[in-house]
């Protein structure tokens, strides 16, 4: 029975892995997604229920591929570890809610949508792109709060100055700030510019400082964080799959501490032949 089981198991970590089975997930992915935006038409009515069947279709699909992916694990249980499977399985399971003659047609029409986000669990370098992202925010919070406070700073500053110029967009230091986004944004600043100018002939020094610090200081060093962290990511995706330069070096780490272990042991076993000889 055991050896039954492996076999099925092997079967299907060979159709998991298989490249045509990716990308025909891929491309049902895709299709379904052109379903969602379909269905947002307006159709002939036998247009509408073959957009229904078809999602049908994607539906069981998406079901046979999930369970698939679960039983290829050698325990069930590993399958649960990785966060991208859990939400392929919940995307999955909650798309099984009929969106037809339901309580819950909204909820199950908006998560239809959200299976277009599985193209990201499905392609690694879109994983890659993500976790880079989740693992750079807590690195960008303090250049945020750093930016934060200039904008504090200069939100004060510019009420203070320019409220009796225009008290629409320097009435208090929470609307200033907003002003000062729509600045940082370049959304037609050079009008709120030259407004203030017409008062203060030297107010071009306090735009043109803040949009040096916001705009080209501190977005360039968010975009440093990213890059680097990203370049962290593809280092490990290739030790992981052993592919790249990253990858080989790991595969001749690995190799290399290998050949330590067995030079030492064969060292070990010359010297106790040595010692026995000289008794």
């Amino acid at each position: 029975m055991k050896l039954i089981a492996t076999s099925w198991q092997d079967k299907l970590m060979e159709i998991r892995s298989n490249k045509v089975f990716e990308f025909t997930v891929i491309a049902i992915i895709i299709i379904s997604a052109l379903t969602i935006g379909a269905s947002t038409y307006d159709m002939n009515p036998h247009w509408v229920k073959l957009v229904q069947w078809l999602d049908m279709g994607i539906t069981l699909f998406f079901l046979v591929e999930i369970i698939i992916r679960m039983l290829a694990e050698k325990r069930f249980i590993n399958f649960f570890k990785s966060g991208w499977n859990i939400f392929d399985f919940l995307i999955v399971t909650v798309s099984l809610i009929p969106i037809e003659d339901s309580e819950m047609v909204l909820l199950a029409r908006l998560i239809r949508i959200f299976r277009v986000l599985r193209l990201i669990s499905v392609i690694p370098e879109l994983r890659v792109l993500i976790n880079s992202l989740l693992i750079a925010i807590p690195r960008m919070s303090y250049v945020l709060v750093l930016m934060f406070i200039i904008f504090y700073i200069y939100a004060a500053m510019g009420s203070f100055l320019f409220e009796k110029i225009n008290p629409v967009l320097w009435g208090d230091i929470s609307i200033s700030m907003l002003t000062l986004f729509r600045v940082s944004t370049f959304e037609d600043w050079t009008d709120v510019m030259y407004e203030t100018m017409d008062i203060y002939a030297w107010s071009w020094i306090y735009y043109l400082t803040f949009i040096f610090l916001t705009t080209f200081v501190f977005m360039n060093m968010m975009i440093g964080i990213i890059l680097d962290v990203m370049q962290s990511e593809h280092e490990k995706m290739s030790r992981e799959t052993g592919e790249g330069e990253a990858g080989e070096v790991h595969w001749i780490k690995e190799h290399t501490s290998q050949m330590e272990e067995r030079l030492e042991r064969m060292e070990n076993l010359m010297l106790k032949v040595v010692e026995k000889q000289e008794k």
